[in-house]
C-alpha cells in the first residue's frame, strides 16, 4: 500500500505527500460543473456564522436536531477546530444520514485533517534539520550519509522525528480513507452525480485504493465523457490500470 511504503522512508515521503493531497485536485479541479472539495475548503468565510458557544446551546436545547449540529460544525470549521467539527457533523449525519450535503462536508473536512497531518510530518523534518548538528556540517558526514562521528543529539533528534513523522502519516492515512468511506456513502445516495464519482476517485487514488478509484473514475466517464476534466481522467485510468497490471504481474 502507499502510506506504509512512506513510512518506510521518512527522509522523502514528505515530499510524496505533498504531492499526492497537493495536486491531487489541482489536476482536475470541479468536474461537471458541480460543487468540488476545493469548494468544501473555502468555509463560509465567517459572516453571519454563530459563535461556537452559542451553536452548542442550539444543540443541547435541541439535542435531535441534525441541522443544530450542522451549524456547530460550521461554527467550529470558521475556528479552525477541524477535529470538533468533524465530531459534530458526524452526529448531523448520525441524526439525518441522507443528507448529501453533509457527507461531502465530512468527506472535505477529513481530507483537510489528512493534509494538516501531512504538513506536520513536514514540518518535523524542517525542525530536525535545524537540532541535529551533524546535518548542519557536512564534513561530519561519510560520503555514503552515515555520520563519521558518534553524534548523540542528531540520534535521539531523528528517532524523535521518525516516531513523530509515522505517527502524522498514519493519522494522514486514516483520515482520507474515512474521506473515502464518506464519498462512497454519497455516491450509494447520488449514483447519477459525476462530481461525487470524480471526487470518491481522487480521494480513492490518494491513499493507494486503485480498484475503487478506476471503478469510480469509469464511473465518471460513463456520466460525463464530454467533461473538461474527461481527458485527464482518462490518462490517471491508463497510469492506474498499468500500475494494477503490473503488481498483479
Amino acid at each position: 500500500m502507499f502510506f506504509p511504503r512512506l513510512r518506510r522512508h521518512a527522509k522523502w515521503m514528505f515530499v510524496l505527500l505533498a504531492l499526492v493531497f497537493g495536486l491531487g485536485f489541482v489536476l482536475f479541479g470541479v468536474g461537471a460543473g458541480g460543487v468540488g472539495v476545493g469548494d468544501v475548503f473555502r468555509g463560509s468565510g465567517g459572516a453571519g456564522v454563530q459563535s461556537v458557544s452559542d451553536a452548542r446551546g442550539e444543540t443541547e436545547d435541541r439535542p435531535n436536531d441534525a441541522e443544530a449540529w450542522r451549524n456547530l460544525a460550521t461554527a467550529y470549521e470558521t475556528e479552525g477546530e477541524t477535529a470538533e467539527a468533524i465530531t459534530a457533523l458526524n452526529k448531523a449525519i448520525e441524526l439525518d444520514p441522507k443528507d448529501p450535503s453533509a457527507l461531502r462536508e465530512l468527506a472535505g473536512l477529513h481530507l483537510t485533517r489528512a493534509t494538516e497531518r501531512q504538513r506536520d510530518a513536514q514540518l518535523a523534518q524542517v525542525r530536525a534539520a535545524f537540532l541535529a548538528p551533524a546535518q548542519g556540517f557536512p564534513s561530519l558526514l561519510a560520503p555514503s550519509g552515515p555520520s563519521v562521528l558518534s553524534d548523540p543529539v542528531t540520534t535521539a533528534v531523528n528517532a524523535s522525528v521518525s516516531g513523530r513523522v509515522s505517527e502524522a502519516l498514519g493519522e494522514a492515512q486514516t483520515e482520507a480513507t474515512l474521506a473515502v468511506d464518506a464519498y462512497q456513502r454519497l455516491v450509494a445516495l447520488q449514483p447519477q452525480d459525476p462530481n461525487v464519482q470524480l471526487e470518491l476517485a481522487q480521494a480513492a487514488q490518494q491513499v493507494g485504493d486503485a480498484t475503487t478509484a478506476i471503478a469510480a473514475y469509469e464511473r465518471f466517464l460513463e456520466l460525463a465523457p464530454d467533461d473538461p476534466s474527461a481527458s485527464v481522467v482518462r490518462e490517471q485510468l491508463k497510469q492506474l490500470r498499468q500500475t494494477a497490471a503490473a503488481a498483479g504481474g
